[in-house]
């Protein structure tokens, strides 16, 4: 089945990240406290903050990502976006979304999104913009090969990492999905340890809690 390369092609990624750190008042809003109460984490030593030249603290995303994270805090998916990897998993068995996606939840600094077929996958990579693809092989309509194939002809999306998953691993399907642009494989069912292992791995360094 042929596709439209368009559906993917917002996805490149912006030349600058907003990574800038935040003020006081910016995480008072984002934790609907006021910057008193902020003020005393920071003095308390629970949220790490940097003091600037001119005498405010200053926060970074990270910090506050873990600091929410300690305390079993709601985190927002958006707002840390551009503080974290961005992991999407695609995979047309609920399951195998579920317990993905709660196995990568315990990494640090990552945020997930999910999408069940290959046509939902184009438009996440247009929108979500991952650095990682978790990739089922065999799916209906747009499966894990044209999948790969896509990301790996259009530059806007070339640069981002796929990890194949797959009950059917054979020599074959693995020789083709490599020729394909795959970066590596995990079989199903899925080992969650190795399926960690080989996440940080395909980041390597870039993971921005390391």
């Amino acid at each position: 089945m042929e596709v439209d390369d368009n559906m993917w092609a917002g996805s490149k990624r912006d030349s600058q990240r907003d990574d800038k750190p935040l003020t006081t008042g910016d995480v008072a809003r984002h934790c609907h406290v006021s910057p008193v109460t902020v003020w005393k984490w920071i003095k308390q030593g629970k949220l790490v903050a940097h003091r600037h030249a001119g005498g405010r603290y200053q926060i970074e995303k990270a910090a506050l990502r873990t600091f929410l994270q300690e305390r079993n805090m709601p985190l927002d998916p958006e707002f840390f976006a551009e503080s974290s990897k961005r992991i999407l998993i695609i995979d047309d068995e609920p399951s195998v979304l579920e317990i993905t996606t709660r196995a990568l939840q315990q990494l640090e600094c990552v945020t997930i999104a999910t999408a069940k077929d290959g046509f939902e996958a184009g438009l996440q990579v247009a929108t979500f913009k991952p650095d990682l693809m978790i990739l089922d092989l065999m799916m209906p309509n747009l499966d894990g090969f044209q999948v790969c194939r896509i990301v790996r002809r259009n530059p806007a999306t070339a640069h981002i990492k796929i990890l194949i998953i797959t009950a059917f691993g054979s020599h074959e399907n693995l020789q083709r999905a490599f020729d394909d642009g795959a970066d590596d494989f995990l079989h199903k069912p899925l080992d969650l340890k190795v399926l960690q292992d080989k996440v940080r791995g395909l980041l390597d360094d870039q993971l921005p809690c390391a």
